[in-house]
């Protein structure tokens, strides 16, 4: 059959498509940046599509015609300035039901528990509005509901799962108490399998999970142990410090940041997870501790774990140093502007202060802008660069200084490059 994959570059939307690739399916993959993705799947037919822009039956109605099934693996968790909550989860499947209903297309849905905490955010109501519109619609459809999902890959809870387990010394939890249940990724491949092969009754509305739902803290334990750590202690942080973290990563949304710690995450964490409040899938359902065990970690998994937490304290520390590497000189700008003069006239030389002091600040801060992060990288590279030849040349007995500019451009060049290289979020 032909498969139309909605969000087939996200965690759960790329294993999918590795599956229904290998049961003998058409695949069509669609997401909004696919660079990276049409290399690694060059088989599969690739569209350039955000669906916060689908808000039309007319914008669907090609897709619909051209295709036997439509997976909808697509979301976002919370608005952002790359994301639009309301646009992606509901209007846009409202379009799609609109289109689907004079046609044969069947819509497999991967929809989020009922019944848990955060069900009042926006995540969670515009997902749940979507299910009951597509219930009501008539188009042919099975709901899938899968728990936390545990896979090879991690991404978002699951990355944050292995994050704090690789934390040295204690592990500090908020809602630690809290019980969480899991499903693994090869058996939310396997029940979209069979949806698209029209092996579950059509209309079913079911959940994925596996009933066991371990603490929050024995889930990261668990993660620990999975990563070859030894135990450490749990320290349970009071749930009012979860508040000024959602906030700090709320702002980090807004430019562009999806982190697993935004306000809803962990409103939705606060209650657990559950995948009860529905029928389940035809199982056997894998444990977490299954889940872990069937895909044994290397150490690339630690080095992710690692420095998963450490990647927004890297672009946090490279901001806060070009800034003040341009600011600093404009309160000394005499100063800052004899290593000039001693090449150029006056005027020549406040321009040049000028504009090398602004084009560090503008750097400074495209670099907490997520769509401008890796330019502004490249530019700090290509700069500091810069600045290290024109010094050499111009005053090569900065060098000899061990605490001066120069040396302390190289650090900076390396924390660059360490940062460019884990960048990527999927």
């Amino acid at each position: 059959m032909k498969v139309l994959i909605l969000g087939a570059t996200g965690f759960i939307g790329s294993a999918l498509l590795d599956r229904l690739a290998s049961d003998g399916h058409i695949v069509t993959g669609l997401g909004r940046n696919i660079a990276r993705a049409g290399v690694k799947w060059p088989q599969v037919r690739w569209l350039s599509i955000d669906l916060a822009r689908m808000h039309g039956a007319g914008d669907w109605q090609p897709l619909v015609a051209a295709h036997d099934v439509i997976v909808n693996c697509a979301g976002a968790l919370q608005d952002g300035l790359a994301d639009d909550v309301a646009a992606t989860q509901e209007r846009a499947m409202l379009a799609l039901y609109a289109a689907a209903q004079p046609s044969s297309v069947r819509i497999v849905q991967i929809s989020a528990p009922l019944g848990g905490a955060g069900t009042d955010s926006a995540f969670l109501a515009t997902k749940f509005r979507a299910d009951e519109a597509l219930a009501e619609s008539g188009v042919p459809h099975v709901i899938l509901r899968p728990a936390l999902v545990l896979g090879r890959n991690a991404h978002g809870g699951s990355a944050l799962l292995r994050a704090l387990a690789a934390l040295p010394f204690a592990i500090p939890l908020v809602h630690g108490d809290a019980r969480v249940e899991t499903v693994a990724m090869s058996d939310v491949a396997e029940a979209v399998s069979a949806a698209v092969a029209g092996l579950l009754p059509e209309r079913s509305d079911l959940v994925l999970g596996h009933p066991e739902r371990p603490a929050l803290a024995d889930l990261v334990a668990l993660h620990r142990q999975w990563l070859g750590l030894p135990a450490a202690r749990v320290v349970s942080l009071p749930a009012a410090l979860a508040a000024p973290v959602g906030f700090l990563a709320d702002i980090a949304g807004r430019f562009g940041w999806r982190s697993p710690l935004r306000s809803t995450a962990l409103s939705v964490m606060a209650g657990g997870v559950s995948a009860a409040g529905a029928p389940k899938a035809p199982g056997p359902f894998l444990s977490a501790t299954q889940s872990l065990s069937a895909n044994p970690s290397g150490v690339q998994d630690l080095w992710f774990a690692r420095l998963y937490l450490m990647k927004p304290l890297m672009i946090a520390g490279l901001s806060l140093f070009w800034l003040l590497s341009g600011i600093v000189p404009l309160f000394a700008f005499g100063d800052a502007r004899q290593h000039f003069l001693r090449f150029l006239a006056e005027g020549p030389a406040t321009a040049l202060t000028l504009a090398t002091c602004l084009a560090d600040i503008a750097l400074g801060i495209a670099v907490l802008v997520r769509p401008f992060a890796r330019r502004a990288l490249l530019g700090m590279l290509v700069l500091s660069v810069g600045y290290l030849v024109a010094a050499s040349l111009v005053e090569p007995q900065l060098w000899a200084d061990p605490l001066g500019p120069l040396v302390k451009v190289l650090p900076s060049l390396l924390a660059t490059l360490a940062t460019l290289a884990i960048l990527d979020e999927r």
